[in-house]
Formats: C-alpha cells, sequence, structure tokens
C-alpha cells in the first residue's frame, strides 16, 4: 500500500449504494450492510478477516482496533504499532504479527490477551504482510527498504531476508507450490519467491496492467487477481506468469480479494467504488458488477464465511485551496467519524 494514511484528497460520500452490470443470474448482488463505528483519529490501511475467530483487525493510526464479527462491535485494540499497516494473524499459534511502518518492526502480539509479547527489527517501513501456516513462518514486504524479512513464527527470530528489486506491496502464497507472490508497484512486475531457499526465482512483467497494489488467488486454478494503477484488474496465471485476462476497474485501486465460494474477484478504489468481476473459466473474467461505497474507502477485506466484504471509511473536512506548485495536501479526517463499511447478498 502506499502512506498508512490512504486518504487520498477526497470528500467522504454519506452514500452507499450499488450501480451497474447486471450481475449473472446465478448471483445475488452485493449491497449495504451497515456501518460499524469505531472513531478515533488518524489514518489507516490494512484490514485483516480471521475466519476462525471471525474477527475483524482494522489498522488505524497507531493501533490496530479488534472488531468481533458476529456482533460487528469493537472489543478491543492492539496499541504501540507506530504507522502500522496491518496484521499477519497466525491462527495456529495464538499470534499476530503487526507491520509498524514507522519504527521499522513487526510487533509480536497475543491474540487472546491483545498484548505485545516483543517486537522484531524488519527492514524499512514494513508494510504488507503474509503469515505461511505450513512452515511458521511470516513476511514483512518492506517498502522503502525493497525486501522481505522472513521471521520464525515460534521463536520470532528473523530466519531470511530477501531483496527484491522493487517496492513491495500485497502478498499472496499458494503453499502446495511453494510459492509466494509480490507485487512489486514501482516496476510493474510480480516476484514469485520460493519458500524453501527464501530468494526470488520468477520476475514476470504484468501488461497491460501498470502499477499493482492489490493482489489476491484463486488456489484452485492457479489464478492471481492484480489492481492496477491504470484501472485494470488483470488475471495471471501463477504457475508461469501469463497474463490471461483482464478488465476495467474504478480509479485508485487498493486491494484485491477472490472468494472461492462464489468465483468472485473484487477490486476496491479510492473513487468510492468496488469491481466485482467472476470467474467464467481459468482464461475468462467478467465484470458483474459496480458496487457504489464512499469515496477513500480503499482497503477491504472478505469474509470467505459469510461473504461479506469490509471496507473502511470516515468524513472528511472540507478541502482548503491547495498551494500553487506546493505538494497535494490530504483531507483532514473529522475526529470520531471513522468506521467500517459493511457489505453483502444478504
Amino acid at each position: 500500500m502506499k502512506t498508512h494514511l490512504r486518504l487520498i484528497g477526497l470528500l467522504a460520500i454519506t452514500t452507499a449504494t450499488m450501480v451497474t452490470a447486471p450481475v449473472h443470474s446465478a448471483q445475488k448482488a452485493y449491497h449495504f450492510l451497515k456501518d460499524i463505528p469505531v472513531g478515533g483519529e488518524g489514518g489507516w490501511d490494512y484490514l485483516t478477516v480471521d475466519p476462525d475467530a471471525q474477527r475483524l483487525y482494522v489498522s488505524h493510526a497507531t493501533k490496530i482496533v479488534v472488531i468481533d464479527l458476529g456482533k460487528d462491535t469493537v472489543v478491543g485494540e492492539i496499541a504501540d504499532t507506530p504507522g502500522v499497516h496491518g496484521i499477519a494473524i497466525a491462527h495456529d499459534l495464538g499470534k499476530g504479527f503487526s507491520s509498524n511502518g514507522r519504527e521499522n518492526k513487526s510487533s509480536i502480539v497475543d491474540l487472546k490477551g491483545l498484548k505485545t509479547l516483543s517486537k522484531v527489527d524488519t527492514g524499512e517501513n514494513p508494510d504488507g504482510m503474509l503469515y505461511l501456516p505450513g512452515q511458521q513462518e511470516v513476511y514483512m514486504f518492506n517498502g522503502r527498504g525493497k525486501s522481505a524479512t522472513v521471521i520464525d513464527g515460534k521463536s520470532g527470530n528473523v530466519v531470511a531476508t530477501i531483496e527484491l528489486g522493487g517496492k513491495p506491496e500485497f502478498a499472496a502464497a499458494d503453499l502446495k507450490a511453494g510459492r509466494v507472490y509480490n507485487n512489486l508497484e514501482d516496476k510493474s512486475e510480480v516476484v514469485a519467491i520460493d519458500t524453501k531457499e527464501h530468494k526470488v526465482v520468477n520476475r514476470w512483467p504484468i501488461a497491460p496492467g501498470e502499477e499493482a497494489s492489490g493482489m489476491a488467488i484463486d488456489l484452485a486454478h492457479h489464478r492471481l487477481f492484480l489492481g492496477c494503477g491504470n484501472k485494470l484488474m488483470v488475471m495471471m496465471d501463477s504457475a508461469n506468469g501469463k497474463v490471461v485476462a483482464s478488465v476495467p476497474i474504478g480509479d485508485r485501486v487498493d486491494a484485491n480479494a477472490f472468494d472461492p465460494g462464489t468465483g468472485l474477484a473484487f477490486a476496491s478504489c479510492g473513487d468510492g467504488t468496488v469491481t466485482i468481476a467472476h470467474e467464467d473459466s481459468p482464461d475468462k473474467l467478467t465484470v458483474v458488477q459496480t458496487l457504489k461505497t464512499e469515496r477513500g474507502a480503499k482497503t477491504m477485506a472478505l469474509n470467505p464465511k459469510t461473504h461479506k466484504i469490509y471496507l473502511a471509511s470516515a468524513k472528511f473536512e472540507p478541502m482548503t485551496e491547495q498551494p500553487a506548485g506546493g505538494p497535494r495536501q490530504r483531507p483532514k479526517v473529522i475526529a470520531g467519524s471513522f468506521k467500517v463499511l459493511v457489505y453483502g447478498m444478504e
């Protein structure tokens, strides 16, 4: 992801409806279900669902907010995570591993008590994160460090540092293939990492896509879904890196998700839309719906058990006049307005 703020100079729109292309006749359309109030101040980044515990973890400034998905209420928080981007959940170990971008560390957290057990040094600006349950290893993808720090989940020790050769973003894994995949946003490439050797073994261009941020995977058909900065969602063969299909999406994409239960791929965008496409076959992707959300709501997580999607959003103060020739200013979040938007097919 970009910075942990994720608030590209836009005002929030409070409507939450859906429009456009007809949904496949066998599928129901997604629609707005509810808001989950969170409050507080500051920006946000990754949302992570733990489907086993039915919890949602939401990065928020210097903490991670924990939401009970059975009750849709905040039940706790993980403190002292400066500039947090997100958290990787090691459910089998009862631990979480956060990427603390401002301190170049990962917090190892007891998921039961939501207390920090220790911190581990990473590369510069850890951003994306991934847990491999088979090997019980955690990957921290370091944005400015252009590397991946691999942490042993049991001991908390760093076991490898992998030079990536570009700025990493979202990642996905295929445990059977022994591969971790990651977008290099500034290179418009996907790298494939051998999980035993801890080294990059393939580099694949994503054309016609450019500058991909989000990534999701269909393990059954070996397909990667890449959310690209030039308003495309690309479908790539994860075995050989061949781009087999692409569909148009909204502007300022951030996250992607794939639901194996419905065959739907999602791309959440900062322009206030989520593009939903159906994987008709391993070589065909069809847009079935454009879901209107809120501007700035571009980070997303999917609950595969309920098929609901969750997006973070807030209200913003009116934009002031931009200084001529200066850096573009972001709108300020109105204190207490931060929330999670819930959409589903119910």
